[in-house]
């Protein structure tokens, strides 16, 4: 089941609102929400519940293992027992066909490949678990000794198949006691409803120009042509994925969860540094606070670290070299930063820096893309030669021109709305009473109107995948 299934919206919300609210003790409530979680879950591959409940009861018991001989060996064993079976899992379901395929072409083998199905979500919730069990670990939360709270922190469904990576620090009070203010259902319903238009009127529009100039003969676009369909590949990513997470957000904070930001306007960052400081929030700091600073390489090797992270970064995105580049791409920017230093940064004039920032952003997403379901490593040659010409391929074509004019008003909210302007506007209104009330009242017409179209959309709509649910 995904958020942008009108059964979703119209049936499974509307079961669950009432069950959940008409009692207000904690306790039946946490069982309520693992009940509806695992029938969501569940949906469309019950087959999935199995790997997601082995990973729960296990870790269960590997906490309490690490709380019990705490400062001891057996603390150490229970962490890695428990990484073992995570990464484990992980690897096996998600890079089997990665690995053989590449054992195959290096030795010349034949090895047959398994073709694993893999569970949805699997690399979010496996990150959430290591997070609590490295926290039990060094201290830095309680150990849950009540198996169904710590169910209900992995499977709850608003973040459990495409994050955000909620740290169990984060809700850690709010699965013991928590309270859904009017506030709450508001705001929550409201970040809800701009998330579902994110994804279905800007996010699904802007990938189907996408798919008809990369899912096409690259050989065919023009410089422009190239430029312009990568540059919308950009906003696709940014509004599919901030999308989800506002979604995620929002139905966190109708049932009294307050989950971090994931996405903070990432495009108008002025160096990559910043941009990954904004963009993907919760794996960002996953790798920073579990990989960076684990001195693997020891302070002099920090550089080794950094890299360490970013080919994981790229690695954990998919089983294809692609993504291995695209975060090797994105650490070697971030490495140059560090050398040049915040300081020299900021005296560079900042037009520059936003247009340095923008090209090699733009040019990521691009490398990001071509994975080897669309062309693998061939494909992506040939895009990075289309940039700059080097296929022969003319400067601009009238394919590409017509495009833009047919949707310049579809460019032109994306562009406007991936920067942090309604959020001033309305702090602006918020200012006066009457701005109050024009904020209030403009939220409920909008709201009204963005889940209507949204809905009018996915009426004759069979697929509206998330990226990152292949993740």
């Amino acid at each position: 089941m995904k958020f942008t299934d009108l059964v979703f919206v119209y049936v499974f919300m509307a079961a669950l609102i009432p069950v959940y609210f008409i009692g207000r003790n904690t306790v039946y409530r946490n069982i309520v929400l693992i009940a509806f979680s695992l029938v969501f879950y569940a949906w469309s591959e019950p087959l999935w519940l199995i790997p997601l409940l082995i990973s729960i009861f296990a870790n269960y018991g590997f906490g309490l293992m690490i709380d019990k001989f705490r400062g001891t060996a057996k603390a150490k064993l229970g962490v890695a027992f428990s990484l073992i079976l995570s990464l484990g899992m992980l690897a096996v379901f998600k890079y089997t066909d990665f690995f053989l395929a590449n054992i195959n072409n290096l030795f010349g083998t034949d090895i047959p490949l398994p073709h694993i199905p893999l569970p949805i979500g699997i690399s979010f919730y496996t990150f959430q678990i290591i997070s609590y069990i490295m926290d039990v670990y060094w201290g830095k939360v309680q150990v849950q000794r009540n198996a169904g709270k710590l169910m209900l922190y992995i499977s709850l469904f608003p973040q459990l198949v495409a994050g955000p990576i909620v740290r169990y620090s984060v809700i850690e009070n709010e699965i013991n006691s928590r309270r859904s203010s009017a506030e709450d259902i508001s705001a929550g319903i409201t970040r809800f409803i701009f998330g579902f238009g994110k994804k279905v009127i800007i996010a699904n529009s802007l990938y189907a120009i996408v798919e008809k100039y990369f899912g096409n003969d690259l050989t065919t676009l023009s410089v422009a042509g190239t430029w312009y369909a990568v540059i919308l590949y950009a906003l696709y990513v940014y509004y599919d994925f901030s999308g989800y997470s506002d979604m995620a957000i929002g139905l966190g904070r109708i049932f009294g969860f307050h989950f971090d930001e994931n996405f903070r306007y990432p495009f108008v960052s002025k160096n990559i540094t910043e941009f990954w400081q904004r963009w993907h929030i919760s794996l960002g700091t996953f790798f920073r606070d579990y990989l960076l600073y684990v001195p693997l390489f020891g302070k002099r090797r920090q550089y080794a670290s950094l890299f360490l992270v970013w080919f994981c970064t790229g690695f954990w995105h998919g089983a294809s070299w692609n993504y291995i580049i695209w975060g090797l791409y994105f650490g070697i920017f971030i490495f140059i930063e560090r050398l040049i230093g915040s300081k020299r940064l900021k005296k560079v004039p900042a037009p520059i820096m936003h247009i340095y920032a923008k090209i090699v952003i733009v040019v990521g997403f691009g490398i990001f893309y071509f994975n080897d379901k669309a062309g693998g490593l061939q494909a992506l040659g040939t895009f990075l030669g289309n940039l700059v010409g080097a296929n022969g391929n003319q400067l601009i074509d009238l394919g590409t021109q017509t495009s833009f004019m047919n949707n310049v008003f579809l460019i032109s909210a994306a562009v406007i709305f991936s920067a942090p302007l309604i959020p001033w506007l309305r702090a602006k209104l918020q200012e006066t009473n009457s701005g109050q009330n024009a904020v209030g009242i403009s939220t409920i017409v909008c709201n009204a109107l963005i889940l209507a179209a949204s809905s009018i959309l996915l009426v004759n709509s069979t697929n509206n995948p998330f990226l990152y649910w292949q993740f």
